[in-house]
């Protein structure tokens, strides 16, 4: 893997510029680039190099539109408008799945996946790759089957439940206070309540269920948004349990002690 200082002397070198040049783009003397790339000279002749700064860095970074994960050994792509365009919002799923009979299946998206799905899912390969399943009852759209995961939406879905969720054809149809599996470049994956403000502020804020938790309220901008989808229905292992039914029995209960209770005093006195 190629050191720092090579990198810079490839970008050096792209540009056709000497170190002197160089150094006078990004505001810093002659000596610092040669350090930088040829090594001060020491007592026993040999030369040693110096790395570069925050303030080099920053400046080769703006100055010439460099990757910075390229100059961090992250990326082979060195400038900036040679990466690939991010994937924006679109009226029609990237990708879908259809039956033998040309019906669209559910795409199933388990929590293992969804690191790989930000990237993937408008990869035709990618998305074969997933567990798809065709649900009669789900027609008239596109739908995905997501897993849930943590605690946030607690109260309406447990870690580990499944929803099922409609793709969203344009912004102005999100609904308030209904509940989005919203995609975004920089928040992933997540599962939230929604205040639709596209028209007015283009962001969507986006609720947490769970009141009892660390669980803010925050917003995304709407050119951050890859994909939404509006959750239909879900499967869960949570069997809730039948309060009221329970509650009433036991009021019965308390009723029936008393009542008994009341009974026995009245036969003591008459005895």
């Amino acid at each position: 893997m190629q050191q720092i200082d090579q990198k810079i002397t490839t970008i050096i070198n792209h540009f056709n510029l000497n170190n002197y040049a160089f150094s006078k783009r990004i505001g810093v003397t002659g000596t610092t680039i040669d350090s930088i790339i040829n090594g001060r000279l020491q007592k026993d002749g040999t030369r040693k190099k110096t790395k570069p700064g925050y303030d080099v860095l920053n400046a080769i970074i703006n100055v010439f539109d460099i990757n910075p994960n390229y100059l961090f050994g992250k990326s082979k792509v060195m400038l900036n408008q040679d990466l690939p365009s991010s994937p924006s919002f679109s009226s029609v799923p990237q990708v879908i799945s259809v039956t033998s009979d040309n019906n669209e299946n559910v795409i199933y998206v388990p929590i293992k996946a969804r690191a790989g799905y930000l990237n993937g899912y408008a990869d035709t390969q990618y998305i074969q790759t997933l567990p798809s399943f065709y649900m009669p009852n789900l027609a008239h759209g596109t739908f995905r089957c997501f897993e849930v995961q943590g605690h946030s939406m607690v109260s309406t879905f447990f870690d580990g439940d499944l929803v099922f969720a409609k793709y969203v054809e344009q912004l102005q149809d999100i609904k308030n206070d209904q509940i989005y599996v919203v995609i975004s470049k920089n928040d992933g994956i997540v599962l939230k309540r929604i205040i639709n403000t596209t028209t007015t502020d283009k962001k969507l804020i986006l609720k947490s269920d769970n009141k009892d938790g660390n669980y803010p309220d925050f917003s995304i901008n709407i050119e951050d948004i890859m994909e939404i989808w509006h959750v239909k229905m879900f499967a869960s292992k949570q069997i809730a349990q039948p309060v009221d039914v329970y509650d009433r029995l036991h009021e019965l209960e308390t009723k029936l002690v008393q009542l008994q209770d009341s009974v026995l005093k009245k036969d003591l006195k008459n005895n």
